[in-house]
């Protein structure tokens, strides 16, 4: 089991910037892909975005030039530093991992999400 905790959410003025951080635990062998999604209010969950073991990364078209995702593959910890916020970011904002076993079997987790709400 793979258990994944996010943090740095909380409440930002629009054009303003705050970090995400999620670190993974638990028995990891190794993680390709981690990433983030997002969910407001009635809408679907969204991809933000992903970056590989390699360092390899996807945007949505939404966040492209304003986010940036990092991960630290030593500590199995991924980072999302958002700047320039609009209030159509505003979400619970949630970490994924794609974790591969010794055994080659593969499972996707998901935390437990954290609020980021940009004020207009």
């Amino acid at each position: 089991q793979v258990q994944l905790v996010e943090s740095g959410g909380g409440l930002v003025q629009a054009g303003g910037s705050l970090g995400l951080s999620c670190a993974a635990s638990g028995s990891i062998f190794s993680i390709r892909v981690m990433g983030w999604f997002r969910q407001a209010p009635g809408k679907q969950r969204e991809l933000v975005a992903t970056i590989t073991r390699g360092a390899n990364t996807d945007y949505a078209d939404s966040v492209k030039g304003r986010f940036t995702i990092s991960r630290d593959n030593a500590k199995n910890t991924v980072y999302l530093q958002m700047n320039s916020l609009k209030p159509e970011d505003t979400a619970v904002y949630y970490c994924n991992a794609d974790h591969i076993t010794k055994s080659g079997s593969t499972r996707n987790y998901w935390g437990q999400g954290t609020q980021v709400t940009v004020s207009s």
